[in-house]
């Protein structure tokens, strides 16, 4: 099997009623789209702390759903990509049962070169969206073949979202589509392995406005010109509005305006060919409302570990219905059966 990363031969695992030899799968994102493409959706999260990486370990391996952990230069500059890296490979341990890709999300050069020089990191995204056609292949290309030298995928972005991903801002006005012909064009020239693309959705909360979804139409245009190429949806999250209720119901001041990716946009969105949906404003509304909860409620507490439990336990809740809304359970088995058949 292409991209395998580690194999562990001294674990267990239940496959369809038989006790079988399991190997823990760290694998490329190429392994996973070339099996899910057009049948389920890899949701790929965004994480800084423990908790975050406990829950979606597992939540994954009740789901039995493949996932790709993301670390943003935020996280890495929080938490430090060591610190992250152990914690992941900790819980790798500890559920044994994962098949995931550990990805680089929203890197510059200085992160890309770094996380490819280091064990750990299966892939890679390149963002030079914002810079014109022509700097952005380069400095995609660039990229393509430093990664590619080391066995590394690489995720690239055409067109800008606006909206707000970690320390980056982005006017609604600079915003814009991602072009179907400058797609073919751009992987063609860039020879990268994943595409993120801009059909309407912005990272942050505030995704949409009045009637507006994904463009699915442009969607549609953009799988005819690149057949069978993994395309990726970031700004993927829902924002639930009773998440926003409960957390101005306990002392927030959060915008009651937001609105997020709905549901049957998001299983459409699969079907024409995403690959990958990126999960980040979601977790930290779901971390907001717990805490803030949590406080309010319980004002007499000051131990970090039970409002900490209390949030993987939501936050595991939240992530095995993220995994079935994107068709993605019981889809680690196939992952298993190649292995031990």
């Amino acid at each position: 099997m292409g991209f395998l990363r580690e194999e562990r031969d001294y674990f267990y695992f239940e496959a369809r009623g038989h006790r079988c030899p399991f190997f823990n799968m760290n694998v490329s994102p190429k392994v996973l789209f070339d099996h899910c493409y057009q049948s389920y959706g890899i949701a790929a999260v965004n994480v800084f702390t423990m908790e975050q990486v406990i829950g979606l370990f597992e939540a994954a391996s009740i789901a039995k759903a493949p996932f790709i952990v993301q670390i943003t230069p935020a996280a890495r500059n929080y938490a430090d990509s060591r610190m992250l890296l152990a914690m992941i490979s900790a819980a790798a341990e500890r559920f044994p049962q994962a098949v995931y890709a550990v990805h680089l999300d929203h890197g510059v050069e200085a992160h890309i070169l770094d996380a490819i020089s280091t064990s750990g990191y299966d892939s890679v995204m390149i963002d030079a969206s914002h810079d014109p056609f022509e700097e952005n292949v380069k400095r995609t290309k660039g990229i393509v073949e430093k990664a590619h030298s080391k066995g590394v995928f690489v995720e690239a972005e055409l067109g800008v979202l606006s909206g707000v991903e970690d320390d980056l801002i982005v006017d609604g006005k600079h915003a814009k589509y991602t072009d179907p012909d400058q797609a073919l064009a751009f992987v063609q020239q860039t020879n990268c392995d994943s595409l993120a693309i801009a059909v309407g959705t912005s990272h942050g909360a505030y995704k949409f406005s009045g009637d507006q979804r994904i463009r699915l139409d442009l969607l549609h245009a953009i799988k005819e010109k690149l057949p069978r190429f993994p395309l990726v949806l970031h700004g993927g999250s829902a924002v639930n509005p009773s998440e926003i209720e409960c957390i101005n119901q306990f002392g927030g001041t959060l915008g009651t305006d937001a609105a997020g990716v709905p549901d049957e946009d998001v299983k459409a969105a699969i079907e024409l060919g995403i690959c990958k949906i990126n999960i980040a404003t979601d977790i930290r509304l779901l971390w907001t409302r717990t805490h803030r909860t949590f406080f309010a409620t319980q004002p007499d507490q000051f131990d970090p570990t039970i409002p900490g439990k209390e949030f993987i336990q939501a936050f595991k809740a939240f992530m095995i219905r993220k995994f079935e809304l994107f068709n993605a359970q019981e889809k680690s088995l196939i992952f298993l059966e190649t292995l031990t058949s």
